[in-house]
């Protein structure tokens, strides 16, 4: 039966004896909270009931608000929001125990073992690459390692649980690294102003046709997520910063208008434009760390 608590990983010939064993401890009292609160008796009622599936959300939310806790800088927030999806990790380890798939300890064996076989220039005798040519190297061993699960086709193995936004991304990547992509950004642009076009042609329709409008519609985000790999822009951090500048923009011209004794439902677009104007002026500095 394979070990459940980390102590089996004998790890201690990586780090010093003090601080390794302060984090085996912390880590092995998390399994032990999360197993006793999985237990069908004496546990709590809705941890024990719950699977793979019914927590994967949580998983995700989790995860997204330590995205969001890096954008804001807190070092407090970021710590907190670790602990929320390390959490969730030992929770899905702890279902996988039970049924006896995989243990906590098998998932970081797992990780480690692939940190180790994708960096060669660090545990092997290969020499140290440059950043670019490190990129190349994980992602021939990344494909190989796809290949080696029987994933052979281009697009093989990209998750399709990932944010709709992020898995365009991924494709697209995988796809111009054999050869499809487009020559420059002038040519995304170009596409751009094409959907643009087709989709004003669908929505100008006498007869409106919801499904051709909604592809049109992803089509032209699916061109906008390319011009921004070909701009060299994320395109999830880059919407995120627009979704916080529209927050602030907005808030700034409920603040106005309020002060006024008024009601943003009772405002004219005219007066809410004004304000909104007004709010580009101030706009705060966006994060970067």
């Amino acid at each position: 039966m394979p070990c459940s608590s980390l102590s089996c990983f004998g790890l201690y010939h990586f780090v010093t004896m003090a601080p390794m064993t302060n984090h085996l401890k912390e880590l092995d009292r998390l399994h032990q909270i999360m197993t006793q609160l999985r237990d069908p008796e004496t546990g709590c009622p809705w941890d024990a009931t719950q699977n793979f599936a019914s927590i994967a959300p949580y998983t995700i939310e989790e995860a997204y608000e330590v995205a969001d806790a890096i954008q804001h800088g807190d070092r407090n927030a970021i710590r907190e929001e670790l602990g929320d999806l390390l959490l969730q990790i030992v929770f899905h380890a702890r279902i996988a125990e039970e049924e006896g798939s995989f243990t906590l300890a098998d998932v970081a064996k797992s990780i480690s073992d692939k940190m180790v076989a994708r960096h060669p220039h660090v545990f092997a005798t290969d020499n140290r690459p440059s950043v670019g040519s490190q990129n190349e190297l994980w992602e021939l061993i990344k494909e190989k390692e796809r290949a080696e699960k029987g994933k052979k086709r281009t697009l093989d193995g990209i998750a399709r649980g990932l944010p709709p936004m992020l898995r365009a991304l991924k494709l697209q990547k995988r796809a111009a690294r054999v050869g499809f992509d487009w020559p420059n950004v002038a040519h995304v642009l170009n596409k751009l102003q094409e959907e643009a076009a087709e989709l004003t042609d669908e929505l100008e329709c006498a007869t409106r046709d919801q499904d051709r409008i909604k592809d049109e519609v992803g089509d032209l985000l699916f061109v906008a997520v390319n011009l921004a790999r070909k701009a060299g822009v994320d395109p999830e951090t880059a919407l995120q910063a627009c979704n916080r500048k529209f927050e602030y923009r907005f808030n700034f011209i409920e603040d106005k208008i309020e002060s006024k004794g008024k009601k943003l439902i009772n405002s004219s677009l005219e007066e809410m434009e004004e304000h909104w104007q007004a709010a580009k002026l101030s706009d705060p500095p966006t994060r970067s760390d």
